[in-house]
């Protein structure tokens, strides 16, 4: 968890400096839009672990069937991870 906080805190630093370097937002509070932005950052890296865990059960229950085909596990493992991110309207 402490690495995902770091992320987004560098992902937080970056959006902020570009969005305010090409005058697309005009900030007064920025203590309140770095959390803000830390926040759906950190919403949205839970919701991807959510998904790739469900997906990993998903292929799980599947084992004997994935078995007999040729496809990669990695290749359907993202392959069910972005058919359950679309579903639920997350962006991986």
């Amino acid at each position: 968890m402490a690495r995902r906080v770091e992320i987004a805190n560098r992902f937080t630093e970056a959006v902020l400096k570009r969005l305010l370097a090409k005058k697309l937002i005009d900030v007064k509070n920025e203590a309140s839009v770095k959390a803000t932005i830390q926040h759906l950052l950190l919403e949205n890296f839970e919701a991807e672990g959510r998904i790739e865990a469900e997906a990993r059960k998903i292929l799980q229950d599947h084992v004997k069937e994935i078995k007999d085909t040729p496809v990669d596990y990695g290749r359907l493992l993202t392959m069910v991870k972005g058919k359950l991110a679309k579903e639920r309207g997350v962006v991986l």
